[in-house]
């Protein structure tokens, strides 16, 4: 084992979205009215969103989520953070950084392996959707290390103890095309779910050129990671889902040297990454129980796992988005992304 490599946790359970812990109406109560108080927004979901100070825009409760997490949570050195905008590979990421980080207590082709019960989002939960809800303040001290958290919370506004703690940040970001294409669907499923009218594709795109999307503009919030990335590449590791997609593997390996669990010779010849590559792959993570039947709770409320995991093809926006679209898309990428180095 390398000098560099943490030692694998004697232990590895999913985490529990409903962690015993404290409860604080007040504080949540206080942001809460203060974030009522920001500007808003109708937005691609039937909820309106609330414009933060600092650029970004979300749902009240996703927003007062941020804050609490902001306030209360303490991150740790060993602390493990997936950061995406929404519909943009979180739960396969999810999938990859779980089974990697755990093989050893869960080897990749047991059949008990937790991703075989249990939906990737209860594995690793959201600080805004999940742990800091509903007035809870969650017990996170007694969570085996590293602990693994995810959200959807742009770089500037996260939990203030993440930027000195030295946790590493996994960053991952889509073509806005897909990603916006993924969104849609996703969003319409969760419109019927609640009795509401689907939105045509050309409002949808309307609301997220104009950055009206949730925890967007999608360009601000991928030039954030970005930007941390450049600066400590060493702490933000920051993924294309295209180019995941392209070379599973070799971004697999990546990711495992980055949080600090490479994989040895002996398991590169016995083929444990095509093993993590194969179990967290969209065609047999579709094909799950946990997929098919397994259900997650959010503070939106239960949602089926298999809401969760679309096609996740590249390039899929050509098969629903017009010409037009796509180019209004494509130049303001250019112009938001020019000088900084980075294309999607």
């Amino acid at each position: 084992m390398s000098s560099s490599m943490q030692p694998f946790p004697s232990d590895a359970k999913p985490q529990e979205a409903n962690a015993e812990g404290e409860t604080n109406p007040e504080l949540y109560r206080h942001y809460t009215k203060l974030v009522s108080g920001f500007p808003s927004s109708n937005g691609i979901t039937n909820l309106p969103l609330y414009h933060h100070p600092k650029g970004w825009n979300s749902s009240l409760v996703s927003m007062v989520g941020s804050m609490v997490a902001d306030s209360c949570f303490t991150a740790r050195p060993s602390d493990i953070i997936v950061t995406t905008p929404p519909k943009s590979g979180t739960t396969w990421m999810k999938s990859l950084l779980y089974t990697t980080v755990h093989r050893k207590q869960h080897p990749v082709d047991s059949a008990d392996h937790p991703l075989k019960s249990i939906g990737p989002h209860e594995c690793i939960n959201f600080f805004e959707y999940q742990l800091y809800t509903k007035n809870k303040i969650p017990s996170l001290d007694n969570l085996l290390e590293p602990r693994l958290f995810a959200t959807h919370v742009p770089f500037v506004s996260l939990p203030r103890t993440i930027a000195g703690s030295g946790c590493k940040i996994v960053f991952v970001c889509r073509d806005p095309k897909d990603n916006l294409i993924s969104l849609w669907d996703f969003v319409n499923k969760f419109r019927v779910k609640q009795g509401h009218e689907p939105i045509s594709l050309e409002a949808a795109a309307e609301l997220f050129c104009n950055g009206l999307s949730p925890f967007g503009p999608y360009w601000d919030h991928v030039l954030g990671y970005w930007r941390a990335h450049l600066a400590h590449p060493e702490k933000v590791l920051f993924f294309r889902y295209e180019e995941m997609h392209k070379e599973p593997a070799a971004h697999v390996r990546r990711l495992a040297e980055f949080v600090g669990f490479p994989f040895s010779a002996g398991e590169e010849e016995a083929g444990v990454v095509d093993a993590v590559v194969r179990l967290c792959s969209f065609e047999h993570m579709g094909g799950l129980v946990a997929t098919k039947r397994g259900k997650t709770e959010f503070v939106f409320g239960v949602m089926e796992n298999s809401l969760f995991l679309r096609r996740g093809v590249v390039g899929d926006w050509e098969n629903h988005m017009s010409p037009e679209i796509a180019r209004r898309i494509d130049t303001i990428t250019q112009a938001k992304f020019k000088g900084t180095g980075l294309s999607v």
